[in-house]
């Protein structure tokens, strides 16, 4: 599906104004790939370093962008691979320190036993989704948070050389739901 950034971008190539359209693309898509970059690596120092690497490849990757897919689906696989990229680093392995403010916050939501409950759930959820593998989290993020349909999940989690197929990408949903309520009704 073209849309109106799509085809402004593709105006901009065509014209051969490559910073532009890089621009005008980053700007564009920057909130909705920050977003599903933070869901899928849950620490805002490594969804910047991902969200950097992701601009970087927009820009140098958008001359060569041949329109085969949306310009969204495109800069989201982009953003898959960035995160990937991240992840994959040694210095990942990190223990994540407690954020400044983080223990007050938590302090907060003890008052309360449903705030209790609350917090233990997103906990056992984030939990389970952590255990998940990097396919699998962004199967699950961009279906659910980005709304992309299978054709465009396919084009995102697909390569050069592997051509996902998107009727496999919805049965991998199937059960990763069953998997995720099996992981959440046992850990309750």
């Amino acid at each position: 599906m073209t849309t109106p950034v799509d085809e402004r971008v593709r105006a901009l190539l065509d014209a051969g104004a490559h910073a532009e359209a890089a621009t005008e693309a980053v700007r564009a898509l920057a909130p909705s790939v920050l977003r599903y970059l933070r869901r899928l690596l849950r620490s805002g120092a490594d969804a910047d370093d991902a969200f950097s690497y992701w601009a970087e490849s927009v820009w140098s990757g958008l001359p060569g962008f041949r329109g085969e897919a949306a310009l969204r689906t495109w800069s989201l696989r982009l953003a898959y691979r960035a995160a990937l990229a991240v992840r994959d680093r040694a210095w990942r392995r990190r223990v994540r320190p407690f954020a400044t403010g983080e223990a007050s916050r938590l302090a907060v939501t003890l008052r309360t036993a449903s705030a209790v409950r609350v917090e233990r759930q997103r906990r056992t959820l984030d939990a389970a989704i952590a255990r998940l593998t990097v396919e699998q989290q962004t199967l699950l993020s961009l279906r659910v948070d980005q709304g992309l349909s299978w054709e465009e999940l396919a084009d995102v989690l697909s390569t050069e050389t592997r051509r996902v197929d998107p009727k496999t990408l919805a049965k991998r949903y199937e059960r990763l739901k069953v998997r995720l309520a099996a992981d959440l009704s046992g850990d309750e």
